[in-house]
Formats: C-alpha cells, structure tokens, sequence
C-alpha cells in the first residue's frame, strides 16, 4: 500500500515568499524540491492526515506532491488554502484530489466539493464521501501563507 501523507502549515514572513518557507516549515516539507503533481491517486493508495517524517538525508531530494498555496500580503485579509479528496468505494485506493484557494475558509471548501462533485459524475467509478483539509492564516501586517499538501514521495537525484 501506498501511503499519501495529507500535512498542512501556515506561516508569516516579511515577504510573501519567506511566508511560504515558513509555512513550508510549519508543514514539515520545506528542505525538498516540490515537484508538483495533478490530482489522480493510484490505485493502492491510503490517504493519511499528519506531518511527513523527513529525513536530514532527503535535504534537497525531489518530493511529489498535490499543494494548494495561498499568499497574501494585504492587512485584514486571509489566505485560506485547502484540499479534498474522494477514493472509490472497490477499495482499490484509487482516487481524485482538488486544490482550491481563497480568502474564506468556507468559501475554500465550497469550491472543493463542487469540483469534486463534478469530477466524479464524468467518471465511471463509484466514490465515497469528500474528505478536505483546509489551512487558514490572517494578514495583520508581515506577509503570510497557507498550504495544504499531499505528500506522494521523496525521491533522490
């Protein structure tokens, strides 16, 4: 089996990039090359919520994964950053991931479950319930960034 690790962070920083790392950090993935991936789960997959173990020995490896990133650096506004996801019901581990953004966390999930609503009627299999998580973070002045990954792997050069 497959494990997928779903890890979120949120982070501030004095530019909208050095929130990123932070929230990079706060996600336990921030020493990794990400190497972004479009939102099919393989079959013999099992999707886990929690922060990956990263190794020292992986600094700067290539890691796959599913990322929803918002950055903000406008005081009173939110960066909200979420995924979700369905695996079908055959208990094959196969499934879809969504990657939405915004400056609401509900608007953030609106927008999973339509897509995900979507994606599985033009499909032949049968899917289970949306699962989703959702970063949020406030903007009081530093630049900041929510993120949700899907961590597929770490791969070295």
């Amino acid at each position: 089996m497959r494990r997928i690790t779903v890890t979120k962070g949120i982070g501030k920083g004095q530019t909208e990039l050095s929130a990123f790392d932070a929230a990079l950090q706060d996600a336990g993935v921030a020493n990794y090359n990400l190497i972004h991936l479009s939102s099919i789960i393989p079959a013999g997959s099992e999707i886990t919520l929690g922060r990956p173990l990263a190794q020292k020995s992986e600094f700067g490896n290539k890691l796959y994964v599913v990322i929803a990133e918002m950055r903000q650096s406008k005081k009173g506004k939110r960066a909200c950053a979420g995924l979700g996801w369905v695996t079908a019901t055959d208990g094959s581990g196969k499934g879809l991931f969504v990657e939405h953004i915004g400056e609401g966390e509900s608007e953030v999930q609106q927008r999973i479950e339509q897509s995900l609503t979507d994606m599985t009627k033009n499909r032949t299999d049968t899917y289970g319930a949306i699962t989703s998580e959702v970063a949020s973070i406030a903007c009081g002045g530093a630049s900041v960034c929510a993120l949700v990954a899907a961590v597929y792997k770490s791969e070295n050069w």
